[in-house]
């Protein structure tokens, strides 16, 4: 039977219920409930089922089961006790993360993409990378779930055109001109994703008299102005390293840079992140919105979009090296 006092929490397809799985042996498990109500209810399901059953990956949810009961499609996870990661971004009363958690949990959500993208047997685009969907195990690693966008293709293949799904603020800008989930629009969310970490905001913030604030515009902002530490979250208790920090706030931007060519793939990113390689030197200018958006209305004349064009090429190329 579900129970409101089991209730874990409400999303857009479902409920999602703790229980306990008492046969081969007993374990807490979590329920996922999808709503009769939902018009995408059955293919949220056929996409979960389809694309996690047989994943095993230390950074990712583990489906253990699933069920058409009575109409219902029932989704059985193992349970993460410490719940969802944007409780302790957002909710005060549940206490905070320290940088070496935050950095921690980066780390286990950019390996859990890299096994998406490239090592298992097909690519698998998340298509909803954010910090609702990570989840905490009892050890406090991040582990990337709700798969239901999911779509996954053979490597190799062309990514198919579909309906744009996931949440404003992640999606990258290509996606409303060609329609393609690819690992590089999981890459823009995932480059949210760092901001969200780091700065302790969402990626769009609507503020006072209808004022909105696009996170990585502001970021991007506090560096050009040389006080980009100023974008961290001040509720990071225990301080942290200023090169760390910095690290991660530039390696968002590249990776929710605006021209698709430009994002480094999730490997590079794990480079970054170890240290096993160095940033490109770009400059704030390069990772901004409002250049693409000039481009885009025109303000851009030929000689100018030439030079935009050489920069992304060359970005790519410092992208391919190391140290």
């Amino acid at each position: 039977m579900f129970s409101d006092k089991n209730l874990l929490g409400i999303g857009g397809f479902g409920s999602v219920y703790k229980g306990k799985l008492r046969k081969p042996r007993s374990i807490e498990i979590s329920v996922k409930r999808v709503s009769h109500e939902s018009r995408q209810g059955t293919k949220e399901f056929i996409a979960e089922v389809s694309s996690i059953a047989r994943l095993r990956h230390r950074n990712l949810v583990p489906l253990l089961g699933y069920c058409r009961r009575k109409g219902e499609l029932l989704l059985v996870y193992d349970h993460m006790p410490n719940g969802s990661l944007d409780k302790y971004l957002y909710d005060r009363s549940a206490g905070t993360l320290d940088w070496r958690q935050r950095l921690h949990i980066i780390r286990g959500v950019a390996a859990g993409l890299l096994y998406l993208h490239e090592d298992w047997e097909q690519v698998i685009i998340h298509r909803d990378v954010k910090a609702s969907n990570v989840l905490l195990d009892s050890e406090m690693n991040g582990r990337l779930g709700d798969f239901g966008f999911a779509r996954l293709y053979d490597h190799g293949a062309n990514a198919q055109t579909t309906h744009v799904v996931g949440t404003m603020g992640y999606l990258a800008p290509e996606l409303g001109h060609t329609g393609k989930a690819t690992p590089s629009t999981d890459v823009f969310a995932f480059g949210a994703f760092l901001l969200e970490m780091t700065c302790g905001r969402r990626p769009i913030e609507q503020h006072e008299r209808e004022r909105t604030i696009v996170l990585m515009d502001w970021v991007t902002e506090q560096w050009r102005k040389g006080t980009i530490i100023h974008a961290v979250d001040t509720r990071i208790p225990n301080g942290f390293s200023l090169d760390k920090v910095t690290l991660v706030l530039k390696l968002a931007l590249l990776c929710s840079h605006p021209l698709r060519t430009a994002r480094p793939t999730m490997r590079q990113v794990m480079k970054y992140l170890n240290g096993d390689m160095l940033l490109p030197k770009l400059s704030p200018a390069y990772l901004s919105f409002t250049m693409l958006e000039r481009m885009f209305n025109g303000e851009f004349n030929q000689n100018m979009l030439a030079d935009a064009s050489s920069t992304s090429i060359g970005a790519i190329s410092d992208l391919s090296g190391g140290r």
